[in-house]
């Protein structure tokens, strides 16, 4: 039977042979010397090289180390997912496997999420990244975010972060939804705040992100904003928006009606168009503002699928279905 850590460092791993045994070398530094008892859960999300192999191998000799398989590639979110439900400590630390996100800085962010709060983000104050390429798009998209949820962190992309388990218990990732984790934390109430945190140059490989991560970012923005705002309560928008359509349409149609007793035909007028199409869309609004509503009941009632299927799991060298 496996006792319960303090800590869990969860990370989502992809095409990192080269990096693998390095990053679990500076994961064991950095805590071991912070003398509390923890577990690396190190995700394999479906990596084409030799990423398994290295994990299988580490899982053995390591014995703080917990490696999961996934039966394929599902991305960073899925991947997050599964090692937040494996990890069993107390406080769970995520970061890439990359070795871009500093090791050393995990006591730091503990210490500070050990003040009262519930999520601590890494700020990479002085990011090592292209400027034109990752930090001006970066810069405006943390604006963006925090314009559009009334969440303002200097840097959401920060994949080091530190929560307690009981917030990542009470919280769906689905999608892309691994970069707006603060944003579904204060749907659930957390408190948040960040802290500045080392960043360092890619060593091994080349980023794994290309010019379609703009698009998911803006779609799952929109998601996270209806959340944030309507998640609870879906019929303020959709009703809200059916009652204008309707008192539009009754508006308009009381003028045409008027102006038809006064022997005026109205059976060309664009208006008279326009007056039925905005009762019907009203009605509708208005109706799926209902559907919505229902459903959001089953959401809250029912239990969801995982996003991931794993294929084996490493204790101590010892593999498990």
């Amino acid at each position: 039977m496996t006792l319960p850590k303090n800590i869990s460092v969860v990370v989502p791993i992809y095409n990192e042979e080269e990096s693998l045994p390095e990053l679990v070398d500076q994961l064991l530094e950095a805590l071991r010397s912070f003398g509390e008892s923890f577990e690396m859960v190190l995700v394999n999300d479906g990596s084409t090289d030799g990423t398994a192999t290295v994990l299988r191998r580490l899982s053995s000799e390591v014995p703080e180390l917990v490696g999961v398989l996934l039966r394929k590639n599902y991305g960073q979110t899925a991947a997050m997912a599964a090692g937040f439900d494996v990890a069993s400590g107390e406080i769970v630390v995520s970061l890439d496997g990359d070795l871009q996100n500093d090791p050393a800085d995990i006591p730091l962010l503990i210490n500070k999420l050990r003040e009262g709060y519930d999520l601590v983000s890494g700020w990479r104050f002085q990011r090592k990244d292209a400027a034109l390429q990752r930090k001006l798009p970066s810069m405006i998209a943390n604006r963006l975010i925090g314009k559009v949820t009334g969440v303002s962190l200097h840097d959401y992309g920060c994949s080091l972060k530190a929560y307690r388990k009981e917030v990542l218990n009470d919280m769906r990732l689905y999608g892309e939804l691994h970069r707006f984790l603060p944003v579904l934390a204060n749907i659930e109430g957390a408190r948040i705040t960040e802290v500045k945190v080392n960043h360092r140059g890619r060593q091994y490989g080349r980023s794994k992100y290309g010019i379609d991560r703009t698009f998911r970012v803006l779609m799952d923005l929109l998601t996270v904003w209806f959340m944030n705002r309507f998640l609870t309560r879906p019929m303020y928008v959709f009703g809200f928006g059916g009652l204008l359509a309707i008192a539009a349409s009754l508006f308009a149609s009381a003028y045409l009606l008027v102006i038809k007793m006064m022997g005026e035909d109205i059976g060309s007028r664009p208006l008279f168009t326009l007056a039925l199409v905005s009762g019907l869309t009203g009605v509708q609004l208005f109706c799926f503002g209902l559907l919505s509503e229902l459903q959001i009941r089953t959401y809250h009632e029912s239990q969801g699928r995982p996003i991931y299927r794993i294929r084996a799991t490493f204790r101590g060298g010892r593999e498990s279905e």
